[in-house]
C-alpha cells in the first residue's frame, strides 16, 4: 500500500490486489462469519457501513479480476 496524498481526515491511497484480497476476507469475516455482540462498540462502525465497504471492495476485485 502506497499513500498518495493525505488531505485531513481522508486518504488517497493505492492497494495493490492482494491487499485488497485481505481486506476482502476480514471485513467478509467481521460482516459474515462471527457474531459480534456491540458490533459498533467494538468495531467501530455500523455492521451497515462495514458491509457496505465490504461490497465497495468485492466490486472492485470483480473489475480487476475481469
Amino acid at each position: 500500500m502506497d499513500v498518495i496524498s493525505l488531505a485531513g481526515k481522508q486518504a488517497q491511497l493505492t492497494i495493490d490486489e492482494n491487499e485488497l484480497l485481505i481486506l476482502n476476507s476480514v471485513l467478509n469475516e467481521i460482516c459474515n462469519g462471527i457474531s459480534v455482540p456491540e458490533f459498533e462498540t467494538r468495531i467501530g462502525a455500523s455492521k451497515e457501513d462495514v458491509c457496505a465497504l465490504l461490497n465497495d471492495i468485492g466490486q472492485i476485485l470483480a473489475n480487476m479480476m475481469a
